[in-house]
């Protein structure tokens, strides 16, 4: 799946924070929001929120791009790719929507420094398989509980960005004993509404079923057809990259790469589809109160506070919920660890090693 791909207007409804996110108008028919919100926004704000770069003039190490991937796990029969680096506690990093381990190319080799880090593409992402299944939160639970058992062998350290960081504190609240803390960087989810009426679920009619079904899945399958098309275009890509980034110089060779290698895959499209249509209805049962009612561990914030999707607000609403809550509030975007690197690293390192001290050997420093 590639990391151009669309955040829609569904997506941010049910991932997002209502209250964080821009509103869009409520007015006009159904097929011209569709095409509003999909044609219009939904490419550049995608490409936005999944990727930032940081200037190249900053010189820092960053993971080499393998065309082909680095290691790959069987999970459930699927080809599951990660990035594996260092030596010490283990930590693990999740990707966002559209993204993979590559974009944690910053990050990996110095965390390296001072611990085992494993970075994991989630299924239908990155280098991972493009399996064509029911897709939903739980499955990337799953993913990552059993890449716990199986690959890092220990609980860990889990640290997401959006999509990536619902997933790990998903995790974390459900799998309690696979988590030594938690860190969230400008994370999806929302919070229950309590004043919100339950949703009632009636049969279908013969109308709906064999007719107005259908015909609302044609166009759908059109109309994300033609998105995910557009968004894939490395010309396209890099157009809307320099256009949404701070400096226009941070949109290199290999951020294009890592966001149009895995569109290539002959299932992408379909992926794409499921993702936008199927796996956005059934979110709303994971709401952030009651997953953080669950948690246990020690959570840590690294908040881009210009992010136009996730503002700082859910940050100081998160912490207000879980007092076991350190907050970073950065100057940057929907992915400070892609933007502002060495101040995430600083900033997670810190955290890391206040929270591991009884885990790695008194002589061992951080970098």
């Amino acid at each position: 799946m590639s990391a151009a791909i669309s955040l829609s207007a569904s997506f941010s409804k049910h991932l997002f924070d209502p209250n964080q996110r821009r509103r869009l108008p409520l007015t006009g028919t159904r097929c011209a929001l569709l095409r509003r919100h999909l044609v219009g926004k939904s490419i550049a704000l995608s490409v936005c929120c999944s990727l930032l770069a940081v200037d190249k003039s900053q010189g820092m190490e960053m993971l080499p791009f393998k065309e082909d991937g680095y290691n790959f796990w069987t999970w459930r029969g699927h080809k599951i790719h990660y990035v594996v680096q260092g030596s010490g506690p283990p930590v693990v990093l999740v990707h966002g929507f559209g993204a993979s381990a590559f974009h944690w190319r910053y990050n990996i080799p110095e965390l390296a420094k001072s611990y085992k880090v494993y970075a994991l593409d989630l299924l239908g992402f990155g280098w991972s398989d493009k399996a064509l299944i029911e897709y939903d939160a739980s499955i990337w639970m799953d993913q990552l509980t059993d890449f716990l058992s199986e690959i890092v062998k220990e609980p860990a350290f889990l640290v997401g960005n959006s999509l990536g960081g619902f997933t790990v504190l998903l995790t974390a609240a459900e799998k309690r004993s696979q988590a030594r803390g938690v860190v969230l960087l400008n994370s999806a989810g929302q919070f229950g509404d309590p004043n919100k009426k339950s949703e009632k679920t009636e049969g279908e009619n013969a109308i709906d079923k064999f007719f107005l079904k259908p015909l609302k899945e044609a166009f759908q399958r059109v109309v994300l057809g033609f998105v995910f098309w557009q968004s894939k275009q490395p010309a396209r890509i890099e157009k809307v990259l320099k256009s949404v980034y701070i400096n226009s110089s941070n949109v290199d060779e290999y951020l294009v790469k890592s966001i149009t290698a895995p569109a290539g895959d002959p299932n992408a499209g379909e992926v794409y589809y499921r993702l936008m249509t199927r796996f956005m209805k059934n979110q709303s049962k994971y709401t952030l109160d009651s997953l953080l009612s669950k948690l246990s561990c020690p959570l840590l914030l690294l908040w881009g506070d210009l992010d136009p999707w996730v503002g700082p607000t859910k940050a100081a609403r998160i912490k207000e919920f879980y007092p076991n809550t350190s907050v970073v509030n950065l100057q940057a975007g929907h992915c400070p660890h892609d933007e502002v690197p060495e101040l995430v690293n600083k900033a997670l390192l810190d955290w890391l090693n206040s929270n591991s001290s009884e885990l790695k050997p008194s002589s061992l420093q951080t970098v």
